[in-house]
């Protein structure tokens, strides 16, 4: 039997309003002040963050054939990477290689949590590196707290403009050599330092000098919180078996402050001394004793913070570590399992066919236009003339010398220069003219094959089939 359900008028229904006497209920964000952590892990991701700024910046000066090695064109539509040059009609590579590595982030999450975060992702290796300059200019956590809160003087004065010149130097510095990856780097140094560069050299350079110091000076957490998606999705690749920093709230609870010279057993606590050590120490500002937060970025800062304590403390480390949730039930971390096997299955499957599509690509494209005046023409020997333009894309490094042949027919003729040379990244037009005599011909539609051949390179060929026409 169906229930009725009661329905209440409109005028009746009781709309619950914001409280506008609790104003801090919307209060905006609140500064974090992090503290500088010291240990293993962050001395790791320091000379890590060094080895992928020190790439960053060198790449675009490195040169290859005299040319820069790296170079994104984007108004040439060609993407230089060392030997191979790519073309938007390579787009299936470009696809392939952010296919591998999205895998490769899928395969490393499911198996190490978020450590693309805590230590390769730029915004936060560009985020530590403004938190040292602003250690430098303006002193530890405690000290950065006082000067934010006294009243506006010389020293605050030159300590902030200090700050915020030395992120403005890196955020031009940073900029510029990401420019340089899609135009000339050393042109660009030099057109922009004399006024010399174009208006849309100048315009990037500024937008990006101003993102980065943006992100990485004023919005920092934030980006990880509520911009990055990767925040948002990377818990579906989570398990039982993956590794993410984690409280061992068995050994931890109850916390509480004691001396060292206290046994922890005999008041009844557990090896957290309640310092928040971790919590000041983190750049999202989070209490991983909480349990996993999405906010967590795996940097591992608390860790060698609560590491530092329980050395002090004369206990055992480890009470915030890198761990599993099965291995802090007691359980057994199983790193082969369906989820980590298929990610590397895929990223090894689609890694192969990367490979295959780059070595079984041929630097050379030929697209063939009819003449639309004509279908065809009779020569003064009675034979058929079709007229062809061939469009020859040379797509590798170095200017090349091409040789046109023709198949599927026996008789024929071809009018023209059947050598062209092409530059490197250029596209050429060669018209040609096919004359074939009529016997020779299968009816009103016979099926002709341009080939083309590099002269010194005889694995470099391409072919293109067409209609020759005779009514």
């Amino acid at each position: 039997m169906e229930q009725k359900v009661e329905v209440q008028p409109a005028d009746k229904v009781k709309i619950h309003r914001p409280n506008q006497q609790h104003d801090n209920q919307y209060a905006p964000r609140s500064r974090i002040y992090v503290r500088e952590a010291q240990g293993k892990l962050e001395n790791f991701r320091r000379l890590f963050g060094f080895i992928l700024l020190a790439l960053f910046a060198v790449i675009p000066f490195i040169t290859y054939n005299g040319e820069q090695a790296v170079l994104l064109n984007i108004a040439e539509q060609r993407f230089r990477i060392f030997g191979l040059t790519l073309w938007p009609q390579d787009f299936t590579i470009v696809a392939w290689i952010a296919i591998v590595a999205a895998f490769g982030l899928f395969f490393v999450t499911t198996l190490y949590g978020r450590v693309w975060c805590g230590f390769m992702c730029p915004q936060t290796t560009w985020t530590f590196l403004f938190m040292w300059f602003e250690r430098f200019f303006e002193g530890s956590r405690h000290q950065r707290m006082k000067l934010d809160e006294r009243s506006w003087d010389f020293d605050k004065l030159w300590r902030k403009a200090a700050k915020h010149g030395a992120w403005l130097l890196i955020s031009l510095l940073t900029a510029l050599v990401f420019v340089g990856y899609f135009t000339d780097i050393r042109l660009l140094f030099v057109d922009f330092f004399t006024f010399d560069a174009g208006f849309w050299a100048v315009f990037s350079v500024l937008f990006f000098a101003f993102c980065t110091y943006g992100n990485a000076g004023w919005m920092r957490e934030i980006m990880c919180t509520h911009i990055c998606p990767y925040a948002r999705f990377q818990s579906a690749m989570f398990d039982k078996d993956t590794l993410t920093v984690s409280y061992d709230v068995d050994r931890g609870e109850p916390r509480g402050p004691r001396s060292r010279k206290v046994d922890p057993k005999e008041k009844g606590l557990g090896d957290c001394i309640d310092c928040n050590l971790c919590v000041q120490v983190c750049p999202t500002g989070i209490d991983i004793r909480n349990g996993l937060q999405y906010e967590c970025i795996n940097c591992g800062a608390c860790v060698d913070a609560c590491n530092g304590v329980m050395e002090k403390m004369n206990y055992a480390k480890g009470l915030i570590r890198y761990t599993t949730e099965r291995s802090l039930k007691g359980g057994k971390t199983h790193f082969l399992r369906f989820k980590s096997v298929g990610y590397a299955i895929a990223m090894v499957i689609i890694t192969a066919l990367l490979v295959w599509d780059i070595s079984s690509r041929v630097p050379l494209e030929m697209d063939i236009l009819r003449d639309r005046n004509r279908l065809y023409t009779m020569n003064m020997d009675n034979w058929v003339e079709n007229v062809y333009t061939l469009k020859i894309m040379n797509k590798g490094q170095q200017p090349a010398t091409y040789r046109v042949t023709v198949d599927g027919v026996d008789n024929y003729q071809l009018k023209g220069n059947s050598e062209i040379t092409v530059a490197a990244g250029e596209v050429a037009s060669l018209p040609l003219t096919l004359a074939v005599e009529p016997s020779s011909l299968n009816g009103r539609f016979t099926d002709v094959e341009f080939t083309l051949t590099a002269i010194d390179d005889a694995s470099v060929t391409t072919s293109h089939e067409i209609r020759f026409i005779y009514e």
